[in-house]
């Protein structure tokens, strides 16, 4: 009869079945330590058990019993010992369904797995016009070859709607140095005749001779002879004709160069000393969850992190250690930090003293331990 196998929360009942049930009856969950059951009820004994359920195994270099997962474990993956390959600045391998699988990097200059074989990893390059972006995607047009689309991260034929393709971007077909053809620079200055206030010559719809406001001003009165009049790096006009900033918040430039009102409550202003037309530069960050500003501007959480078990997180504006999930300080010791698995430690299983079965050498799974019917002559609460 193939066996069933169930998971118990330590010493409690679980609901959850991880194999089929075989024919000789539904599945009950019991204690681990409860007596046979009647079998003409229908309900099936479970005994605690050392037997792996389906997908996990004990390897060689296992530390408990059962605490492989062959269908997900990168150094044992589908077989003890069978370990996917190294990841490498282009490609990371997973392992799915017991098989190693290949994820290729994106971005400028990523490289694709055409062939499908894991063993070479992305073999492609993913920025020539013959597989732009995708296996097979060609740029059979010079005049558009394959772009790195950097707003959107990703490779396509040709440039945007409204851009042209010059010193090596995708460049406005309307800007001033640039202007409806590469390189075709528009005279600021115009035909040398004397300019209204923060004006300029410039590119519009192709052309050269539109005037346009400098960067930082605009007309906000509709009004030609005075110019662009209205600064929009003040708190009356911040980014916008306008746009007034509310109490407590100033015109400042956020981390995307964009100039806007800043901070809303709750969030503080970090400045990183510099200024762009003359408005400071910085983000606003909840000091109380940030990693990077914990408590305060510039006071980061990374210089306490302990490394692959644990890491560092903001909590009410204090740096704290965490566990990673499935993980746990059982020792209440910051020497071995979080020394405890309690997705396999039959000592701890699921929870820190939440003990399996140690004279059954009962397994622990997934922070279940494991039980499955009991053999009609081993008396009830023994493993087979």
């Amino acid at each position: 009869m193939p066996a069933t196998f169930a998971w118990l929360g330590g010493c409690g009942v679980s609901n959850t079945v991880i194999a089929e049930v075989d024919e000789a009856g539904p599945v009950a969950f019991t204690t681990g330590d409860a007596a046979t059951a009647d079998v003409s009820t229908g309900l099936i004994d479970y005994c605690p058990t050392n037997n792996c359920p389906p997908g996990w195994t004990t390897c060689p270099n296992s530390r408990f019993p059962c605490d492989v997962n062959l269908e997900n474990n990168l150094d044992n993956c589908g077989a003890c010992g069978h370990a996917c390959p190294t990841a490498t600045g282009w490609e990371a391998y997973s392992c799915i369904g017991a098989a190693c699988v290949v994820n290729c990097a994106t971005g400028a200059n990523a490289k694709l797995d055409c062939d499908g074989l894991a063993d070479n990893g992305c073999e492609t390059s993913g920025s020539s016009n013959e597989n732009c972006g995708a296996c097979g995607n060609k740029c059979p047009d010079p005049a558009n070859p394959c772009i790195y689309y950097i707003d959107t991260r990703e490779m396509k034929c040709g440039c945007p709607v409204g851009k042209q393709w010059c010193t090596s971007r995708c460049l406005s077909k309307d800007a001033d140095d640039h202007c409806g053809a590469c390189n075709n620079k528009c005279n600021p200055n115009g035909d040398g005749g004397t300019l209204p206030p923060n004006r300029y010559y410039g590119c519009k719809n192709e052309q050269c001779g539109a005037l346009k406001c400098k960067t930082g001003f605009d007309n906000c009165d509709g009004l030609e002879d005075n110019g662009c009049e209205t600064s929009l790096t003040t708190n009356t006009d911040c980014g916008a004709c306008g746009n007034a900033c509310p109490t407590g918040q100033a015109c400042r430039v956020d981390p995307d160069k964009t100039v806007r009102c800043m901070c809303p409550p709750g969030q503080t202003f970090c400045g990183t000393g510099h200024q762009l037309a003359g408005l400071d530069e910085g983000a606003c960050v909840d000091v109380a969850t940030n990693q990077d500003h914990c408590g305060a501007c510039f006071a980061s959480c990374l210089a306490t992190d302990n490394g692959d078990n644990s890491a560092a997180v903001c909590k009410h504006g204090t740096c704290v250690s965490e566990c990673h999930a499935g993980l746990a300080d059982c020792n209440n010791s910051a020497l071995d930090g979080c020394e405890v698995n309690l997705n396999s430690d039959p000592r701890n299983c699921g929870s820190c003293g939440s003990a399996c079965d140690a004279v059954a050498g009962q397994a622990c799974v997934g922070g279940r331990c494991v039980v499955e019917p009991c053999d009609a002559d081993a008396g009830g609460g023994t493993a087979r």
